[in-house]
């Protein structure tokens, strides 16, 4: 008797199965070019920031709501290439493949416990606080180009975010359990 049942067939289930089972996982590296195209994206976000310091020297003049509008489009350039950095290195870690930079002095500190559930919350932590510089970039300019019904809907759209994130954040925390000093001190009850 085989050790493997559904080996019936002179082995030729068992090498079929492990060549689709190869090909799915390499298929994994189809992702590669997708990572390397977000790289492509930080660079623009690199050009955009220059483009706006640019900006803010070129009017050295301008009026305080003007400044703000400014700096935050600053902000929100950084944030938003924060982003990209996460999901390109926390991205490639979980899905494609390990980057083997543990031992590195400037390894990100969050990466050592990545994993797709904390990839997500930190990616809703990232666009929460996008969508609240936007926000912010509304209620400063708000007298100048913004109808009260659009300012409304972005902070419709903001709370949205941080229900989504605090919802992942409760249904990460059930999946994961109760934390260990929890675990413990129940177990030593029973």
């Amino acid at each position: 008797m085989s050790q493997h049942p559904h080996n019936t067939h002179g082995g030729h289930p068992d090498a079929f199965s492990k060549g689709i089972a190869s090909l799915i996982f390499f298929s994994r590296w189809l992702q590669a070019p997708l990572y390397i195209g977000l790289i492509v994206a930080q660079g623009y976000y690199v050009y955009r920031f220059f483009l706006e310091i640019a900006e803010i020297f070129s009017h050295p003049a301008m009026d305080e709501s003007a400044a703000v509008l400014l700096i935050l489009g600053l902000i929100d350039v950084v944030m938003i290439s924060n982003l990209l950095v996460m999901v390109t290195i926390g991205g490639y870690e979980t899905f494609v493949s390990r980057l083997r930079v543990d031992n590195h002095p400037d390894c990100p500190e969050w990466l050592s416990h990545v994993n797709a559930n904390t990839m997500k919350t930190k990616l809703a932590m990232a666009l929460i606080g996008i969508s609240s510089i936007h926000l912010l970039k509304s209620f400063v300019n708000a007298d100048h180009h913004l109808d009260e019904r659009a300012i409304l809907w972005q902070c419709v759209i903001h709370v949205l975010f941080v229900v989504s994130a605090v919802m992942l954040a409760v249904i990460n925390r059930i999946m994961d359990g109760p934390p260990a000093s929890h675990a413990a001190s129940a177990n030593g009850h029973h």
